[in-house]
Parts: structure tokens; C-alpha cells; sequence
């Protein structure tokens, strides 16, 4: 199963269905975001498609020789009222519109509007959604878009889990032609979660490429701002890392951060090899073809030596300026080990470090008082005090009691900090026996444990209980997990593992955002983010 790929199929058949010919899509701020995510401007190009516009510009020409294809969300319908108001004539050749969710109130004032009858065909998802939420369109789209009519397992413990699996039935139930695909042996199913019931994860610094580059730098559609890079070029202000179209990138997301910096040596010395010589005679017609026909190829990998060298330059001296070595230690024995005294002492040095930021001293805390939520020799009001010497601002400080509200033991379903369950005991044991390869990756989501009881057939119906009368009775393959509250890049990479080394289980993993701390940092509550 893969979302990317299913996207941009469907984005490949709007255009084929516009026919030949020049064409302009026409997209909002969403759909303007998709589409950069699944296709280059090179790839779209060779489809014909040679503009690209916003439904909401101020200004727009009359280009009666261009196709028009609208993708569409449906509270964006109305900019194309002015399109067809303001001229006597039509702007664009015909207009070919797709609609993501359609509410067929706004598609009969469209027509109404449409005087000059330029609208040659409107395509969408068929049914209207009463008062349904944003995340509810979202997920059923992907659920179309991947041909998936599922059972679904909801988080008993989350009322917004419950809520949000009714309104992904009803649609279902309601419009059954469009979710009427061929049946498999072993229906697929879609597990609905709640970030309250793991607020750890999101906390913890990760180490992986993707996960890094998301945290320190920001990654957005695929996109990375470096205009704060001292002595950046111009170049390079923005740069963009896509899997699709980027082989290191893509042969590196999930590696740690020590074996990139070997690896980028290694594109490195490539690079030097393939590095054409100053002193290289093109002689004969022969040298030139061969000039010519390897050049491009040398381009690109330059582009791409200059943008992984820079952006793992920058983490580099954010991970010394921040020391987050040192701090991501103190965090992994708050997540993973359980020596109070220990504990309270490194959190309390680190507090007192200058060279710490105020967002990490934060997070330390909150890793802090979820862990220690209910132990009677708490330090968490001294460590408060800390902050506030440390001239932490009081909408920060707040943050570390509204996160004990949201994902506390009080609102927790799971056993996420003392496993009751004998299994879970039991592992926890031997893998303090054991020890650990890398004190920065000791940390397991509990995404990683549910999806693994849920494969073995585990996952208990009093926590996750089915949403209808019928259960699965053989293991699982096709399974979409949403997290609601947001998903992490720790998680992808537990997902990832699983459909590496679980054949025959296919697992896609999605949530209302991806977390990092700048995310966490623009609500003063983490119920905001949602």
C-alpha cells in the first residue's frame, strides 16, 4: 500500500481525461501542497500541463487556448464563481474540475454560475458529508485512494477515536457503491488511535536522517528552509528531500545519524571520482557526445553532494550547539529506565546548563512529570522553580502541566510506563539484562508493541474494540493506522521495520500532522494540536 503512488495515479488519470492538448491546473493552498509532494515540475510537464495557478490569484490572463483542470477542495469552489462572473467570455478553452469531497449544494450554484456553460465535465468523491470534520475527508480519501473498504478497531479509551470511527463507518455505509472493491480473503482493517495514550514519543529527540532533519530543520511537503544557515548560498536557501526523486535521500531516511556521516563520505569520494578533470581535452566529436551525454547525470549529483553535505553540515553544529547528545541521554533514561534518584539528578544538571535551550529544558521536564507522575519523592515542583530561574516564559512553563493533562495516567489506556501484562514484564526484564547497543535508540513506541500484538492476533477487544458486530478471525495484511494528535517519524520507522520484516503484512501509518517540537511549541496546549 502506497498512499504517494495512489495519489499521483489519480492525479495522472485527471489529466489524461482532459485529453490532448496544453492545459493550466488550477489548484488551492492543499491541493497546491499534494501535488508538489507526489510529482516533480519536470514530470508534469511531459504531461502537458505547462501552468500552474492559484484559484485564489488576484490576477489571471485570458488563455482560451488552455485546458483548465481544477483540483479542488470544496470550501475553494467559490473562487471559480469570479471566474465565470467577471468575464463576458470564457478565460480558459473548457474547464475540467475535480473536487475533493464535493458538496453538491456548491456544485449547484457552480452550474448556476456557470452562464457560459464552460464546465465540460465536475469528477469527485460522490456523497455529501454532513457536518463530518476535515480529518474524517482526509482519511476516507486515502481509504479511496487506496481501494481499502476496512473493518474497523477503535481506542476504547478515546471518546474523539470512537467519534472519529462512526463518521469514517457512516460514510462508508452510506456511500457502499464507491467503497465496493474487489473482496480479499483477509478484509483490510484501519486502527484509529490517540496521541494521549503515548505523549512520550513526540517528546524524544530521534537520531535517524528524516527524523533529525524534521526536528532541527523543519520539513514541510518535502520541503527544508536553510535561509537561517550561516553563510548559506542563495542556492541552497531551500532545498527539497523527496524519496521519490532523490536515491541517497531515499537509501538513507531511516539510517542513524553516524552512518550518514560515513555515507555522505562516501557520496563524497564518489563524486570526486566522476568529477569531470580541468585538464580533459574534448578532441574529437566522440569526447564531446560523451561530454554531453554524462553531464546531466554530473549536475544532478552535484545538486545533490552540495544539499546533503550542507544539511547534515547544519545538523551537525545544532546537535554540538544544543548539545543534544547529552540531553537526549538524560531523555532516554526518562523514557526507558526506572531510577528515580538517577534521574532527578541528570534533569537537574541540565537544567542548570546555560548552553541547554529553553524548548529542551521543557521537554525534559514533561519527560519528567509523565514519568514520575504519581512517585512519592517527586521533584517536579523544584524543577519548575528551575525553569523559572532559568528565565523559561510561563506560557512554556504551562505547557508541562497541560501535557500531564493530556496524556497522563489518568487519560492513558495502556500500560505505557508500568506494564502490568506478564509478556510485557517479562521483555522489559531481559532487555535490562541484556543491555542496550546505543543508550539514543533504546526507546520503542507503543505504536510498535500494539501493531505487534495486533499481528499475532493479541491486541485485546476491551482496548481496541471493533466498531460492528463482525471481528477478524486471521491475521491482518492490509493495515492503515491513524493516530489522532499526530504521528511521529520514530513511529514511520517502527512501521517501516514492520513491513520489512512481517511478510505478507503491509502497513501504512498516518495522523492530523507529524509532530517536532516547533509543532508542539505554536499551541500552549497539546490538545491544541489536534
Amino acid at each position: 500500500m502506497n498512499v504517494t503512488l495512489a495519489v499521483k495515479q489519480y492525479i495522472s488519470k485527471m489529466i489524461e481525461n482532459s485529453g490532448p492538448g496544453m492545459k493550466v491546473l488550477l489548484m488551492d493552498k492543499e491541493t497546491t501542497s499534494i501535488v508538489s509532494v507526489v510529482y516533480t515540475q519536470s514530470e508534469i510537464l511531459q504531461k502537458e500541463v505547462y501552468l500552474f495557478e492559484r484559484i485564489d490569484s488576484q490576477s489571471r490572463d485570458n488563455m482560451k487556448h488552455l485546458k483548465a483542470i481544477c483540483f479542488l477542495r470544496p470550501t475553494k469552489v467559490v473562487y471559480l464563481f469570479d471566474i465565470f462572473g467577471k468575464y463576458i467570455f470564457p478565460i480558459y478553452l473548457n474547464i475540467l474540475q475535480y473536487i475533493i469531497f464535493p458538496v453538491w449544494s456548491e456544485i449547484k450554484a457552480l452550474a448556476e454560475a456557470d452562464e457560459q456553460e464552460v464546465v465540460a465535465e465536475v469528477q469527485g468523491r460522490s456523497w455529501e458529508p454532513t457536518l463530518l470534520p476535515r480529518t474524517t475527508q482526509g482519511l476516507t480519501s486515502v481509504l479511496l485512494a487506496l481501494k481499502k473498504c476496512p473493518m474497523i478497531r477503535y481506542q476504547l479509551s478515546s471518546d474523539m477515536a470512537k467519534r472519529l470511527g462512526e463518521s469514517v463507518k457512516q460514510i462508508i455505509t452510506k456511500e457502499y457503491e464507491l467503497f465496493d472493491f474487489r473482496k480479499t480473503e483477509v478484509p483490510p482493517l484501519l486502527l484509529i488511535m490517540d496521541r494521549s495514550d503515548d505523549a512520550i514519543t513526540p517528546l524524544l529527540n530521534q537520531w535517524t536522517y528524516q527524523a533529525m532533519v524534521h526536528e532541527l530543520l523543519g520539513l514541510n511537503n518535502n520541503r527544508i528552509d536553510l535561509s537561517r544557515v550561516p553563510g548559506i548560498s542563495k542556492e541552497l536557501k531551500e532545498v527539497v528531500l523527496s524519496a521519490e526523486n532523490d536515491e541517497f535521500y531515499a537509501n538513507n531516511l531511516y539510517l542513524n545519524f553516524g552512518e550518514i556521516g560515513t555515507n555522505i563520505k562516501n557520496l563524497m569520494e564518489d563524486f570526486q571520482k566522476k568529477k569531470p578533470k580541468e585538464q580533459q581535452k574534448l578532441e574529437s566529436i566522440s569526447d564531446m557526445k560523451a561530454f554531453v551525454d554524462n553531464y546531466p547525470q554530473f549536475k544532478k549529483m552535484s545538486g545533490t553532494v552540495s544539499k546533503h553535505v550542507t544539511v547534515v553540515g547544519e545538523l551537525s553544529r545544532l546537535v554540538s550547539e544544543r548539545h543534544l547528545m547529552e540531553v537526549s541521554e538524560v531523555e532516554q533514561e526518562l523514557a526507558c529506565q526506572n531510577d528515580h534518584s538517577s534521574a532527578s539528578q541528570n534533569v537537574r544538571r541540565l537544567l542548570q546548563n546555560p548552553r541547554v535551550s529553553e524548548l529542551d529544558a521543557v521537554r525534559l521536564v514533561m519527560l519528567y512529570a509523565l514519568r514520575y507522575e504519581r512517585h512519592s519523592s517527586s521533584i517536579l515542583p523544584g524543577l519548575m522553580e528551575e525553569l523559572n530561574r532559568k528565565g523559561v516564559s510561563e506560557r512554556h512553563r504551562r505547557m508541562v502541566t497541560s501535557m500531564v493533562e493530556y496524556g497522563g495516567k489518568r487519560v492513558r489506556g495502556s500500560d505505557l510506563i508500568n506494564p502490568q501484562d506478564a509478556v510485557a514484564i517479562t521483555k522489559q526484564f531481559f532487555k535490562g539484562l541484556k543491555g542496550v547497543e546505543n543508550v539514543y535508540t533504546q526507546h520503542a513506541p507503543l505504536l510498535q508493541e500494539t501493531l505487534d500484538q495486533l499481528i499475532k492476533g493479541r491486541l485485546k477487544d476491551s482496548q481496541f474494540p471493533y466498531l460492528g458486530p463482525s471481528s477478524l478471525r486471521d491475521r491482518p495484511q492490509d493495515i492503515i493506522v491513524f493516530v489522532i494528535g499526530g504521528a511521529t517519524y520514530e513511529e514511520a520507522l517502527a512501521v517501516y521495520n514492520l513491513n520489512r520484516t512481517m511478510p505478507g503484512v503491509r502497513i501504512v501509518l498516518g495522523g492530523t500532522t507529524i509532530h517536532n517540537t516547533k509543532r508542539s511549541e505554536s499551541s500552549t496546549a497539546p490538545r491544541d494540536l489536534l
